[in-house]
């Protein structure tokens, strides 16, 4: 069940709260067990949603879960304050370091990565036009709510609180939450939650990662949040405690840094968590986790060059590894290494690269029962673009050609220059008089891979 905390301390928490009652059909109660300030009185309920006002602003409220009825998620309709004119926004609450805005320090609220990707998405469908769309640090109280929680907010100033549009969008956007869980589902032991490290306030690198992949993002340390951290901390054992509260608060096991902090990076990892790049985010979006495991500890680490092809998404068989000649790959590549690429990736689970990922260099990892043929077949392909035969045996392949030798051509004292290069560019010269055709000087090559 869905919870909606509306403020009458806060213009757009009003507004917004307007706006969520005239989008459903509520059922309406009074609830005479609490004040009326402290959400109790009138109550407004659907069968997954329960939206109650309190007469507090929201970062002074703690506890706040228990006045609902057994909710799975809380959203805070808020204001935000700041100098961003039209902006629709959303973030998780919790002091990495002194609580100047309620709260406790060193303290969190439990973050809702789940849903908050998915009010990201429903702001950005919702959004009047002019409104930007974004995520913020982790900032401010409550840091006791008993249950998941996030603010949703329009801003960033009078105007914007005050405009219908925008509180619309909001509400319709809230609305959208109910029955969406809190956390991704679990997998491999695991959840894709990401505690965000460094940045800026807001946050557009972690917003990127919602929006483009299939991780979520919890609870983000900006630059600020980390040195208020480092202030606060009366000692190394203080501040590894705050983290540890940021990880267990955001239910992550990974982290992602931006900017260098090799010393935090490597305090993270003492504590047991993994800091990854976004390009492990980016590359196991869509892979199962157990299976980006197994094969980063068969082949080599995603940020190590390791690469997925088409079958991950949902392959739960068996798998081997194809170790092809560098020599055949290095040739194939040579020849088309966007069709080498290609076939590779159709008919792989993994493969590996170097270079950043843009150069395929294997090992190939391939359903158990792959034919080789699967692969080498369309290899021959290619290698029969540019070679004048290629011929498969039992445990070889055998590519012959014939080229030019620039050997050949210096015994026969042909000059270094424009004509030797006509020569080995397949073209006839004049020397001294007398023509020469560049297949005196062709031998035939032949190249053996070794399967």
């Amino acid at each position: 069940m869905l919870g909606i905390v509306v403020s009458r301390a806060d213009s757009a928490s009003v507004h917004i709260g307007e706006q969520l009652r005239g989008l459903r059909d509520w059922d309406t109660s009074v609830d005479e067990t609490r004040p009326d300030a402290e959400g109790g009185g009138t109550v407004h309920r659907t069968d997954s949603v329960e939206l109650r006002e309190f007469e507090a602003l929201h970062l002074d409220i703690e506890d706040i879960g228990a006045a609902f009825d057994d909710p799975d998620l809380l959203v805070f309709a808020s204001k935000h304050a700041g100098e961003t004119e039209e902006l629709l926004t959303a973030h998780h609450t919790g002091n990495f370091g002194v609580a100047e805005f309620g709260g406790e320090g060193g303290q969190f609220a439990r973050a809702c990565p789940r849903a908050h990707e998915a009010v990201v998405a429903a702001l950005q469908r919702h959004a009047p036009p002019d409104y930007e769309v974004g995520m913020e640090c982790t900032h401010h109280g409550p840091t006791s709510v008993g249950v998941p929680s996030m603010f949703v907010e329009v801003g960033s100033g009078e105007p914007q609180w005050k405009d219908p549009d925008a509180a619309e969008a909001v509400a319709r956007a809230i609305l959208d939450l109910a029955d969406e869980p809190a956390d991704k589902p679990r997998e491999n032991g695991t959840r894709r939650h990401l505690l965000g490290v460094g940045g800026g306030h807001y946050a557009p690198r972690f917003e990127r990662v919602v929006r483009e992949t299939d991780w979520a993002v919890g609870h983000i340390a900006a630059n600020w949040s980390l040195d208020a951290l480092e202030e606060w901390a009366d000692s190394d054992a203080e501040r590894d405690a705050v983290l540890e509260r940021a990880f267990r608060a955001s239910a992550a096991d990974y982290a992602l840094m931006e900017g260098d902090r090799p010393a935090l990076q490597e305090t993270i990892e003492s504590l047991g968590y993994r800091v990854v790049s976004e390009t492990f985010v980016q590359e196991t979006s869509g892979v199962d986790l157990a299976l980006v495991e197994a094969l980063e500890d068969a082949i080599r680490p995603v940020d190590q060059g390791l690469r997925f092809g088409d079958l991950p998404p949902g392959y739960d068989g068996e798998w081997t590894v194809l170790d092809l000649p560098e020599e055949l790959i290095a040739d194939a590549r040579g020849v088309d290494s966007e069709a080498l690429r290609e076939t590779i990736e159709r008919q792989s689970i993994a493969y590996a690269t170097e270079q950043n990922g843009t150069v395929l260099t294997g090992p190939i990892v391939c359903p158990a029962n792959t034919e080789p043929a699967t692969f080498l077949d369309p290899i021959i392909e290619i290698l029969e673009q540019r070679f004048d035969s290629v011929e498969r045996r039992a445990d070889e392949l055998v590519v012959r050609e014939t080229a030019f030798d620039p050997d050949l051509a210096r015994t026969a004292d042909i000059p270094e220059g424009p004509k030797f290069g006509k020569l080995a560019s397949g073209k006839s010269v004049e020397i001294d008089g007398d023509i020469i055709d560049p297949e005196r000087f062709h031998r035939e090559r032949i190249r053996r891979y070794t399967l």
